[in-house]
């Protein structure tokens, strides 16, 4: 009862701000708009429970749209493409139980505090067009290059001639109501904490749109309002649901599309794992074969009554973390809100400005992509902050998996050159003719380069010590570049002495054998 305190207030923050990008999601992706709210729906109830992540809330994500209208059309209509759901969840479930989450754990945490700051400022940019009133685009677009051929950019000069007065009337106040709850509100009592400034916002939001509906200059136009789909329950609820045509799982299209699928929202997911749990106030580490698994079952339920692919969603995630919830009730809640929008009150949500929610999002994207977080990477040096500013300008100018490969191919080749430069010590001897190698701790098949150019670098006629007493592992390669030295080492009448633990060997015939020994022992 404790934990609900937190929970349910935040699930209605997470609500609100998940309610538009799951219809905008839809409407990107080509598909009908309810499917986007059963995914949310799936996401939150089915996924949310299945989890074992405290803090992640699921649904329809903005990096599948393309992939989803590209598919409708190739596949020749939606009921084809939920096959390829239904599959990409089962291969999801496979890939839970072969244990592919760790696969999470391989991104660099340069790589995902940039990933976390460039959402932030995506945010931000994108959400400013609808905070004045300007809603061409649509809700949850993470893209740089939009539809119509604009870009995040052109979109924001647009805006300046598309004001809306309305909107931006009640979005000033919200923002500032928003800055005023969190910065001081929130610590004059315990009702300020419970009651959250985002449903005080929204609340304020229908009250105008209501006050001043028909009013030419501060009423606010349908198309600047939230448009849940109304459902005729009378006609009963499955008639008006899409189901998949599983005739067509012989195609093997359909197939192509459900690895990519499966493939894309697994990616997205274990990012998003990854850093909402490094922004978790507890620091607590989700499961991610377990969060495999919750989400192929998700998207298998999803597929099977009509919904889009779902993955978990960082900017979800991120409000749910900054309303202060405590455990996964707050996600299994918002799904259960969801619900209710769509079956019972869709009338009251139609009534909520886009803009209010636009001022909800950008106070999320600034607490994403706070300066501070630039300045604490800049301290840390070059080889966190170049990865890190690589992957921002990634993402903003690309999206989101394309910033995330730029930003671990930069670390990688940070990494590469490090191994270069630190792989072992040299020092050459000349008054003694004698040259000496001492290999770090660790050799690694990134040491080769190094290694073998310092090998190359031996002066003929010289003594050369390789010294192994510190080394703990070394790498196949590395034995055999060692090895082939060796044997051409005569030719340039170079004599080499290598020094294990407590011995030293001239040129042993068993080289490999003895490395090989050594590294089992050691290990």
């Amino acid at each position: 009862m404790n934990n609900l305190k937190s929970d349910f207030p935040a699930s209605i923050v997470v609500f609100f701000v998940a309610l538009p990008l799951c219809l905008g999601i839809a409407l990107a992706s080509g598909a009908p708009l309810i499917s986007g709210l059963i995914a949310g729906i799936v996401g939150g109830i089915i996924v949310g429970s299945l989890s074992g992540s405290q803090i992640g809330v699921s649904g329809p994500a903005a990096g599948l749209a393309a992939i989803v209208l590209t598919a409708i059309t190739s596949l020749g209509g939606f009921e084809t493409f939920l096959v390829a759901v239904v599959l990409a969840g089962i291969f999801q479930i496979i890939l839970g139980a072969m244990k592919a989450g760790v696969i999470g754990y391989f991104f660099p945490a340069s790589v995902i505090k940039g990933m976390l700051s460039a959402i932030g400022i995506i945010i931000i940019l994108k959400q400013i067009p609808h905070f004045f009133g300007y809603d061409a685009d649509w809700e949850g677009d993470l893209s740089f290059i939009e539809a119509d051929g604009g870009n995040t950019f052109s979109r924001l000069f647009m805006t300046v001639k598309q004001i809306s007065t309305g909107s931006t009337i009640i979005s000033v106040i919200s923002l500032a109501l928003l800055i005023l709850w969190d910065k001081v509100l929130i610590h004059k009592g315990a009702i300020f904490r419970i009651i959250q400034g985002p449903i005080v916002a929204v609340a304020l939001g229908i009250i105008y749109s209501i006050s001043f509906s028909g009013d030419a200059t501060l009423g606010i136009s349908p198309e600047h309002l939230v448009a849940v789909p109304i459902f005729d329950l009378s006609a009963g609820i499955a008639n008006q649901l899409t189901f998949p045509n599983f005739a067509a799982i012989q195609n093997t299209e359909v197939w192509i599309v459900a690895i990519t699928i499966c493939v894309v929202a697994s990616l997205e997911t274990l990012l998003c794992v990854e850093a909402t749990d490094k922004i978790d106030p507890h620091k607590r580490v989700t499961p991610t074969n377990r969060e495999l698994f919750a989400q192929g079952v998700g998207n298998v339920i999803s597929g099977v009554i009509g919904g889009l692919p779902i993955t978990q969603v960082i900017v979800r995630s991120s409000a749910n973390i900054q309303s202060r919830n405590k455990t996964k009730a707050s996600a299994i809640i918002h799904g259960f809100l969801l619900l209710i929008a769509v079956f019972i009150l869709p009338n009251v949500i139609n009534l909520i400005p886009l803009s209010v929610l636009a001022a909800i999002l950008l106070m999320v994207g600034y607490k994403l992509a706070k300066p501070a977080l630039f300045k604490s990477m800049y301290r840390l040096g070059k080889k966190q902050f170049v990865p890190f500013i690589v992957t921002i300008v990634g993402i903003v100018f690309t999206d989101l998996l394309v910033g995330i490969i730029m930003g671990l191919a930069t670390s990688l080749v940070i990494i590469l050159l490090e191994s270069f430069n630190n792989s072992h010590f040299m020092h050459l001897k000349k008054e003694e003719s004698l040259s000496s190698i001492v290999l770090a701790e660790e050799v690694t098949f990134f040491n080769k380069a190094a290694i073998l150019k310092s090998l190359q670098e031996i002066p003929d006629g010289n003594k050369l010590e390789i010294d192994f007493r510190a080394t703990v592992f070394i790498d196949y390669d590395v034995i055999e570049i060692l090895h082939e030295f060796q044997e051409k080492a005569s030719e340039r009448d170079i004599s080499i002495t290598f020094i294990f633990e407590k011995e030293k060997v001239e040129s042993p015939t068993n080289l490999i054998e003895r490395l090989l020994d050594k590294r089992k022992v050691q290990a």
